[in-house]
């Protein structure tokens, strides 16, 4: 009993959620990750769950401080997760939650390739369901780019196992590095669910259109399991750091010109994705300590932002920021932890931002990346700007609406007090709270007085500009339209490509299609012809005519016999 490993609570709550009563659905969600997570405090330290399938020596739990710190993550994640959405009496989607973040938890814990993999795959399945269950035209189609993108990485991914098993004969989810057998397709494979550039429009496709408590969990597991995952096969690889300076910076110009706001935290989750992969990188204690304490607290104010969009989305059937405006008055609590979640990632002092992107800036100046350095300052910057500011602005504070609405049931307004809650307790306390669950001994002070005062500035002018541009009338305005990046290529030019060769290939394949139909009745025919109640095979024949033919067969055979 003491080596259960949890996901199998998330599966089986998946599957009770599936067959049981609409009284006990709620209950279910919300105990689920509960016992989950004492089960996982209450296991020995070491605890490992081994089995042997088809000559294959799985491990399908183990952890140590590093896999630790996100199985605690997404326990609170799911519990919070839980708490925002029972309120919908959704099975079906409960279900897809609960086994979305066990496949996730699994795959944290999972100590070989292989059961990475399943894990994998099981999580890019379930997470679709969260998608396609707004129901919507776009969220079907978004839905299917997504499952492709998905379906991509898992094929990288398992190209790349394959490689690096036959040539290694090792499984074991462990540090390989870029130049093991195979390493580039596990990298891409895992860089996908990253959000690796040029590979990550899936996310700003996907995640808007998701349902407004979907969006909650989605923001939670796929990409930050993917930073684990590189943060345990690749620290210290220098291409992460380009790649994570890249991202940490291009989402910015076109969060500032995006009107839906969840696509707007779609380019902040990228930008803050960017900040862990430079921090993975740099690979020293410091970094690394960085890198995955900005992803505890990522989970945490991104999935509050989410949930305060979530709420205005279903409160006001809205989430355009042209149409939002003055809710402040009817949705008060809503707007102030939308201000601590914006407080948060901006990394305002006190909060919970402010205690994790200084870790990775700091290990950067340290290592002399001075460059790096400079990148993540205007990026820090960016990041206040569109999600810090531009988020309870345009939906809170700008020019008012006239629109009626709420503030959401209780169970949503407690899950977003518990994340709120949390953001400001870390950013207070970090050393008696995040910083005791880090992979490495830790013992950096974020709160000396030229950091504060540093940050202090950078957030003053950022909000500077942004109130300059506001009332100079340079601010990009706010219009409905879908902004296409690196996607352009896939639907734009793709698309008419494959629009013009079906054109093309359409009367060949309408000539294939008569052909093979044709040839099925033909065969039909004969087959009844012979087979059928009266054909010549199933007829009843005579006795005499039986018995005729019975000695002809006789005879043939004795004169074969002597012949010989």
């Amino acid at each position: 009993m003491s080596v259960i490993p949890p996901f199998l609570f998330f599966f089986a709550g998946a599957l009770m959620m599936a067959v049981s009563r609409r009284e006990a659905r709620a209950p279910i969600m919300l105990l689920t990750p509960v016992f989950s997570l004492l089960m996982l405090l209450s296991m020995p330290d070491g605890a490992t769950l081994q089995a042997s399938v088809v000559g294959f020596d799985l491990t399908l739990f183990q952890a140590d401080k590093l896999s630790f710190l996100f199985l605690v993550l997404f326990h609170i994640a799911a519990f919070i997760g839980a708490l925002f959405s029972i309120h919908k009496d959704s099975p079906g989607q409960h279900a897809a939650c609960l086994l979305y973040a066990g496949s996730a938890v699994g795959a944290v814990a999972a100590g070989d390739m292989v059961s990475l993999f399943l894990f994998w795959e099981v999580m890019a399945v379930s997470s679709t369901f969260l998608i396609w269950g707004r129901n919507t035209e776009r969220s079907w189609r978004a839905g299917n780019r997504y499952l492709l993108w998905q379906i991509l990485s898992g094929l990288l991914l398992l190209g790349g196992i394959a490689w690096y098993a036959s040539s290694t004969g090792s499984i074991a989810v462990q540090k390989i590095g870029l130049d093991a057998p195979g390493a580039w397709f596990i990298f891409l494979g895992l860089g996908t669910k990253a959000c690796f550039p040029f590979l990550h429009t899936w996310l700003v496709d996907g995640y808007p259109e998701a349902t407004p408590t979907g969006a909650v969990w989605l923001s939670s597991f796929t990409t930050k399991c993917a930073v684990y995952a590189i943060a345990r096969m690749f620290p210290g690889e220098y291409a992460l750091i380009l790649i994570g300076g890249a991202m940490a910076a291009f989402p910015i110009f076109y969060a500032v010109i995006e009107n839906d706001m969840r696509r707007v935290l779609g380019y902040s989750m990228i930008n803050q994705i960017g900040f862990m992969l430079v921090g993975i990188g740099i690979g020293t204690d410091l970094a690394i300590n960085g890198a995955v304490a900005h992803a505890f607290n990522d989970v945490l104010f991104k999935g509050l932002l989410f949930m305060t969009m979530g709420s205005v989305l279903q409160q006001t059937g809205r989430i355009h920021a042209s149409d939002l405006g003055g809710l402040a008055k009817s949705m008060p609590w809503t707007a102030k932890f939308c201000l601590v979640g914006a407080a948060s990632i901006s990394a305002f002092p006190l909060f919970s931002g402010f205690v994790s992107k200084s870790m990775i800036m700091a290990a950067a100046l340290e290592e002399h990346h001075d460059w790096v350095w400079f990148i993540l300052l205007f990026a820090a910057a960016g990041v206040f700007h569109h999600a810090g500011i531009k988020i309870p602005f345009f939906a809170f504070y700008g020019v008012d609406a006239k629109i009626k609405a709420t503030d959401p049931p209780k169970n949503q307004l407690f899950a977003m007090g518990i994340a709120a809650t949390l953001c400001i307790v870390i950013g207070t306390f970090p050393l008696q709270t995040l910083y005791r669950l880090l992979p490495f001994p830790n013992d950096y002070n974020p709160y000396d007085v030229t950091h504060v005062v540093t940050q202090l500035q950078l957030l003053f002018f950022s909000a500077l500009a942004f109130t300059w541009l506001q009332r100079s009338g340079l601010y990009p305005p706010e219009l409905h339209s879908t902004n296409l990046d690196s996607d352009w290529l896939l639907r734009r030019p793709m698309r008419r490509l494959v629009g013009a060769t079906h054109g093309v290939i359409s009367p060949a394949i309408a000539t294939v299609q008569r052909t093979v139909k044709y040839q099925v009745k033909r065969a039909d025919r004969y087959m009844r012809l012979n087979q059928g109640p009266y054909g010549v095979m199933t007829r009843t024949w005579p006795t005499g005519v039986m018995m005729v033919w019975v000695a002809v067969l006789l005879v043939g055979y004795l004169m074969l016999y002597y012949v010989q």
